[in-house]
């Protein structure tokens, strides 16, 4: 159960982004804050806030309201210093140009739907085509592109955010309108924990994840190719040329997808088909809705680890091999391998997929999905 706690704000004299800036700590986990600046403006003139969260251990989290964004996540070394080990840019104005789904929420519908169309109840939804002649993370229009409402989220031992977006019926051709709220908590325990609900006045389907670029070593520090990566997955999705899923789940066992064992993300990856990992993984699940663990990566230089634990019954695997100087911030640009995506989700196509776990949901129930990053140092 929530616990409400009092936050006492704070205004700036002097915001360090556009506009003015508010700080609100909690009268019961006063180490522990969220600060507001205004960093921007959309096109038709609505403000864009950065929240700022602090946990009362120094570590930092930071989320745009343009897309419900994960822009930066400051964790320390096993020296103590701190460094985001997300992928970022420097400015609003940067991710409003466009970029490659750095730390934002995907949705309506994370991952492809084969032919941009499915059926519910026998009738066909046609969605955008956007990779293609498939549907890929919402559309042209998804989530990752649209001002959500925020508030800062009042728990005692967490700093957080709570974002919401109303999506209306037939936006992207999905049917129904949605109703969504996200909440990013940096808690105490120096975990991140992402909570997803949505609600529906008519059946749709809802597939919903954060698209965050991992590197424990520190954005711009190079490639992620020496992380060690556990995942708890016996099985994967092996898919045709288009990334459609065939519909068979796969033993990892013998082959270059299995990380059922700590192995560096570039033992074996010249090996996968076009260099790169980009599949979805089967987690090895037990009944019940309760986070499990999915995932864990160590960065042996720095010493940072960083587990995962989900609710969701899939995590993509990404190793972004196309990423390129095109994208850059004032101190460097990024390249080939230089992040690492570990997007916790149902499978891809799921809803022409009567075998996969069911993404449809109908009015009267709640789509709820949680994730949480774990963060320590091995020394």
């Amino acid at each position: 159960m929530i616990t409400p706690v009092r936050y006492i704000a704070v205004v700036c004299l002097a915001a360090s982004l556009t506009g003015c800036s508010a700080v609100h700590r909690s009268t019961e986990n006063p180490g522990a804050t969220v600060a507001i600046s205004e960093v921007g403006k959309m096109p038709d003139g609505a403000a864009v806030h950065e929240y700022t969260l602090t946990n009362a251990g120094g570590l930092e989290a930071k989320v745009l309201t343009y897309g419900a964004t994960l822009t930066t996540v400051k964790v320390p070394d096993r020296n103590g210093k701190l460094d985001s080990i997300t992928l970022y840019l420097d400015s609003f104005e940067d991710y409003l140009k466009g970029h490659p789904l750095f730390g934002s929420v995907v949705g309506r519908f994370a991952n492809r739907i084969a032919g941009a169309q499915f059926s519910i109840d026998g009738a066909v939804h046609k969605v955008t085509p956007n990779a293609g002649s498939n549907h890929i993370h919402g559309g042209r229009a998804g989530f990752q592109s649209l001002l959500w409402d925020a508030e800062p989220l009042r728990e005692k031992h967490a700093a957080g955010v709570v974002l919401r977006h109303s999506s209306g019926d037939g936006h992207e051709g999905y049917p129904g309108r949605l109703d969504v709220t996200v909440s990013y908590k940096l808690t105490n325990d120096n975990e991140l924990v992402i909570e997803y609900t949505a609600k529906t006045d008519k059946p749709t389907v809802v597939n919903l994840t954060n698209h965050a670029y991992w590197n424990l070593a520190g954005a711009g520090s190079g490639d992620v190719l020496s992380h060690i990566l556990t995942l708890n997955a016996d099985r994967y999705l092996p898919s045709d040329s288009q990334k459609i899923p065939t519909g068979e789940l796969r033993t990892v066992e013998g082959t270059v997808m299995d990380f059922t064992r700590p192995e560096t993300v570039g033992a074996r990856i010249r090996q996968v088909e076009d260099e790169n990992y980009d599949h979805c993984y089967v987690l090895n699940k037990k009944k019940g809705k309760r986070p499990s663990f999915a995932a864990r990566v160590v960065e042996p230089k720095s010493g940072r680890v960083m587990e995962v634990f989900t609710s969701q019954p899939g995590v993509q695997l990404y190793t972004a091999k196309h990423l390129s100087d095109r994208l850059k911030t004032g101190r460097f640009a990024y390249g080939p391998y230089h992040g690492l995506c570990l997007e916790t989700q149902h499978y891809p196509d799921a809803p022409n997929k009567p075998g996969f776990p069911s993404t449809l949901l109908r009015p009267g129930q709640t789509f709820k999905q949680t994730t949480i990053h774990r963060f320590s140092v091995q020394q």
